[in-house]
């Protein structure tokens, strides 16, 4: 795996702010690898026609990375030189890492962790890297963190188990329009454990 997956330094964070209403600029769309960020967020951008960052390219293409993690074989993402390099953006960031930049809102895909684990070895990924990331799934990692970060009024959950990605790209553009209301904490999955 070559996409980034720990996190550097913060970049600064907006999460004292009070929550928008109506339609936002910055959706940062984040979740698990292989929860189907990257399918959706390039369908939203198609029906749209808005910018959408795949973060994880910018960080490999780009060296906004601080060393790679021989074990895991992926990059340690250096996230104020990510967020520098996205500046004063507007559009989509999509990213595991997604929910460590500033944003307006940050919708948060989910899959079932069995489902995500095979996700993940079918497109090439090692059994300790699915295997640890079916865990992370399981605990809410990434929600906990983006609810830390943002609070529960800002931040959106969608499962993605059962959904087609045209319907997870129009949850998505609800978020973004805030036709949606926050809904972090309703997916469970710590029966996966």
């Amino acid at each position: 795996m070559t996409d980034a997956t720990d996190a550097g330094d913060e970049s600064g964070t907006d999460a004292g702010d009070e929550a928008p209403t109506g339609r936002v600029e910055r959706l940062a769309v984040t979740g698990t690898p292989g929860t189907g960020k990257t399918t959706a967020t390039d369908m939203l951008a198609a029906e749209r026609g808005i910018e959408v960052v795949h973060l994880n390219d910018a960080i490999r293409e780009e060296g906004l990375y601080t060393e790679r993690d021989k074990e895991r074989d992926s990059l340690v993402a250096d996230l104020d030189a990510a967020a520098s390099h996205l500046g004063d953006w507007t559009g989509v960031v999509d990213s595991h890492l997604a929910h460590h930049l500033d944003a307006d809102r940050v919708a948060v895909l989910r899959c079932r962790p069995d489902v995500l684990e095979q996700r993940l070895v079918e497109r090439g990924e090692g059994e300790a890297s699915a295997r640890e990331n079916r865990e992370s799934e399981a605990l809410d990692v990434i929600l906990g963190e983006a609810v830390d970060r943002f609070g529960p009024e800002r931040v959106y959950e969608i499962d993605t188990t059962d959904r087609d990605p045209n319907g997870v790209a129009a949850e998505l553009g609800r978020v973004l329009d805030g036709g949606r209301e926050p809904s972090a904490g309703e997916v469970d999955f710590v029966e996966y454990l």
